[in-house]
């Protein structure tokens, strides 16, 4: 491929050249020429299923792959470093907060370039600058209070998790087109550091996000299988793990593992994603309102069968079943409030361990030990992957019935504000934000926004009399920034971007059609920020 091809839109700032590299640049070049096409019938696809859908075809466990099912077979032996993976921490690729990850104690960090990431040009390039220097055990930061953050001798295993395959990275051009943002991250990470991981006893670990079936599955393996022959590493060096967060995969969970055999480790269950996901799909059917968004507890049948099926199905493949995300934050002022978050915590991730999973996710260096002694506790013996009698009894009816419960003011302006701040600080360009204490990422604003546009599609009735329109929630949507600006002060809110964030927020509930990503409408307006 010719160099002429290729097109860098964002500044090169010092340093950036060596992760921008020309032989770095084809590499992506030559998985979007080679791949591109194939990601666009993908896309299509995912809009072809979603009309039938609306249509009044409800998601199911396929007929035609039932023989995948039903047989026989297991996934590649897991390497050796991700064979105990009882908590892994996730974070952005922020340079101070990947020391504190990668120190924390947990046996896997995870680092995001999707939902907790807000993907500024600068943002996403430094990030990879802060990888390579993790990998090969540079990575320092110090504050400006002269404190010196650096690697301790062990630390966390590394994954990646590059955006999702409906993204672009519109600052680097292939033929005039923006390359698919997954390619980007993937590609740049794996070109500077696959050999050097390989050679330092882990490998090139992957978290693949927003996979809607098993076709997606299959097409990563065969960007994985061309990535390995094109960097001259060992066939199946690339591991990956699944994160479970759409209803459509949710029935594919073994035709996902099938096609990733050679390289698949672990399916996670992302509950927030998922139940978004849930929305998008099914939100127009009245049968398919959900309440308020508190009162989704893990115990409602649609959380439970889904997430006993990942189990089961991991387990019954060979793979680790990884749960859901404990976000609490330390409340250091508050004793009384930290332990009664702690006590959540804790009864959440023995209710994963009762259930057999192997591990879990945390948003905070501080909930390591924590989790970690529930798992240490569940898993005596050390990980181990338990033999499950496949998925029977886990039907489609229960995977789709939704909780009954009130839909309330509190709920909708709940909703409304934790949209606001999460959405002001990614227009900012930060993607992972404390808020009440809990730490939140793009997934928040997801399910907030999707249950908005639900109540208003189906004029749901508020507890008491009151119906939700459009106009009842701009008011309330004024209201919330009137508090914010109060809270905040007049300086901070002005030098914020509250009142965008509150006319993206409005165009995306108040649309006909479901918006599908949030991420696609406010990604143009980061350029402004920058």
């Amino acid at each position: 491929m010719s160099a002429e091809k290729i097109s860098v839109l964002g500044p090169v700032e010092q340093g950036f050249e060596e992760i921008l590299t020309p032989d770095a640049l084809h590499f992506v070049a030559n998985l979007t020429t080679q791949f591109s096409g194939r990601l666009t019938t993908l896309l299509e696809r995912r809009s072809l299923l979603a009309a039938r859908v609306r249509a009044g075809t409800l998601p199911e466990f396929l007929p035609e792959t039932e023989h995948v099912r039903k047989a026989s077979w297991k996934v590649a032996p897991i390497p050796s470093d991700l064979r105990q993976r009882r908590v892994e921490i996730t974070g952005p690729v922020d340079r101070k907060m990947m020391i504190n990850a990668l120190n924390s104690g947990a046996d896997v960090f995870m680092a995001d370039f999707e939902d907790s990431h807000s993907p500024t040009w600068k943002g996403t390039v430094q990030g990879q600058v802060n990888l390579r220097d993790a990998v090969n055990r540079r990575l320092e930061y110090v504050n400006p209070d002269g404190r010196k953050y650096q690697l301790k001798d062990k630390v966390a295993t590394l994954f990646v998790r590059p955006r999702g395959l409906h993204l672009p990275e519109k600052h680097v051009l292939v033929d005039a087109k923006p390359v698919p943002a997954a390619f980007f991250d993937f590609g740049i990470y794996a070109f500077h550091n696959a050999k050097r991981l390989l050679e330092r006893g882990t490998g090139p670990y992957f978290y693949l996000a927003k996979l809607e079936n098993r076709q997606e599955a299959t097409f990563w393996n065969d960007v994985f299988e061309m990535s390995e022959a094109e960097l001259g590493i060992p066939q199946g060096s690339i591991k990956c793990s699944v994160l479970v967060e759409n209803v459509l995969a949710a029935f594919e969970m073994d035709e996902i593992l099938y096609e990733l055999r050679d390289r698949v480790t672990a399916l996670n269950f992302g509950r927030w994603d998922y139940i978004f996901s849930f929305i998008k799909t099914l939100g127009q059917d009245p049968k398919f309102v959900f309440p308020d968004r508190s009162s989704l507890a893990m115990s409602t049948p649609f959380l439970k069968s889904c997430s006993m099926l990942v189990e089961r199905t991991c387990h019954t493949r060979g793979a680790l079943a990884i749960g859901g995300m404990a976000p609490q934050v330390p409340i250091r002022n508050n004793p009384q409030a930290q332990s009664e978050a702690l006590q959540k915590v804790i009864a959440d991730k023995e209710r994963e361990a009762s259930e057999g999973y192997d591990g879990a996710w945390v948003a905070h260096p501080d909930l390591v030990p924590v989790v970690m002694r529930v798992f240490d506790s569940s898993l005596a013996e050390g990980n181990r992957i338990r033999p499950r009698q496949g998925t029977v009894g886990i039907t489609a009816l229960e995977m789709l019935t939704v909780p009954e419960g009130e839909i309330t003011e509190s709920g909708v302006r709940a909703n409304i504000d934790v949209s606001l701040r999460y959405l002001e600080s990614w227009l900012r360009g930060q993607g992972c934000v404390a808020i009440y204490n809990l730490m939140e990422d793009a997934a928040t604003v997801e399910i907030c926004r999707a249950q908005l546009w639900q109540w208003l599609q189906h004029r749901s009735k508020l507890s008491g009399s009151k119906i939700l329109t459009p106009d009842l929630l701009r008011e309330m949507l004024k209201e919330s920034l009137l508090r914010i600006r109060s809270e905040i002060g007049e300086l901070q809110y002005s030098e914020g971007r509250f009142e965008l964030a509150a006319r993206i927020l409005d165009s995306l509930v108040t649309s006909e059609d479901f918006v599908g990503f949030m991420t696609l409408v406010a990604y143009d307006y980061l350029d402004q920020h920058e």
